[in-house]
């Protein structure tokens, strides 16, 4: 990870792996990135083609003459680790066990999963459940370095983790606690109801997280702005200033001093060529000090 001793703003996005894992290095690079988010498979596929030696050592390459770290994956979309039906679970739980085995291949610091969505099934068992999915993937992935990351959820429908107390209790049934981290998607916690747009209900939104789960927990952010309303329940993403958050939410996560050394990462809609990465990360980068 970047030492904020340097000057250096950990900001990036996720990127494309069209071309192999490589090539997210490759296209953060070019617009400047300092951190970074990727798949590290086809995210609309339950399984994908092995990674060869070669495309680790051509990813291990790359990275190492980039000055990115650290970097993210983010886990298939079809995973939910709570599912009511046996053979979602059952695929779900074998998929995620394939990411942190390609993540821990590639010397990824942080695998980002979205908890899940109990289907009708209630909250309770569905964070049993998903505990239970994870100390099953970590039974299978034992010594392994990458960090399992809960991602906070806007609460959509039936998915859990739109309450910090719900990711708590996640992380309370999982065995190796140690291996546990989250990560906070701003569009999501103001859309399950989390005010970070006052500087009142930031700082409230924040101790609260401390209190609950623990600062030490968190190690990155999604930073999108959102398309609905506070506690609207809708997770839709917007660029940076451009939703209801407004460039106050982001002012104060990019001024917080506690924040300086977890990195940032931008899932907002993009062309091919990335343009609207750059112009979301100049805003960013031009609230800091303000």
């Amino acid at each position: 990870m970047k030492d904020s001793n340097d000057g250096t703003v950990l900001l990036g996005a996720h990127m494309s792996i069209a071309g192999g894992v490589h090539t997210a290095i490759e296209r953060a690079v070019r617009i400047g990135c300092t951190a970074l988010q990727m798949f590290v498979k086809n995210n609309n596929q339950w399984k994908g083609k092995a990674l060869s030696d070669e495309d680790v050592a051509t990813y291990k390459d790359a990275l190492s003459k980039a000055r990115i770290g650290p970097v993210v994956v983010h886990d298939t979309y079809l995973i939910n680790l709570c599912a009511s039906d046996r053979s979602i679970l059952r695929k779900s739980r074998d998929a995620l066990t394939d990411e942190l085995q390609r993540c821990e291949k590639l010397g990824v610091d942080y695998l980002n999963f979205h908890p899940g969505a109990h289907m009708g099934r209630g909250e309770k068992e569905g964070i049993e459940r998903i505990a239970e999915s994870l100390n099953m993937i970590h039974t299978r992935t034992k010594g392994f370095r990458v960090k399992s990351v809960i991602e906070s959820t806007a609460g959509q429908g039936t998915a859990l983790g739109y309450k910090f107390e719900q990711l708590k209790d996640m992380i309370d049934l999982v065995d190796e606690q140690e291996r546990m981290a989250v990560c906070i998607d701003t569009c999501h916690i103001f859309a399950a109801g989390y005010d970070i747009v006052s500087e009142e209900g930031y700082h409230r939104t924040f101790r609260e997280f401390d209190d609950i789960i623990g600062l030490d927990r968190l190690v990155a952010f999604h930073v999108n702005d959102s398309k609905r309303e506070l506690g609207s329940r809708v997770d839709r993403h917007e660029h940076v200033g451009k939703g209801k958050i407004g460039l106050e939410g982001f002012r104060l996560i990019m001024n917080d001093e506690r924040f300086v050394n977890i990195p940032k990462i931008l899932e907002t809609p993009k062309s091919d060529d990335m343009h609207e990465d750059v112009e979301n990360m100049a805003v960013l980068k031009g609230l800091i000090g303000t």
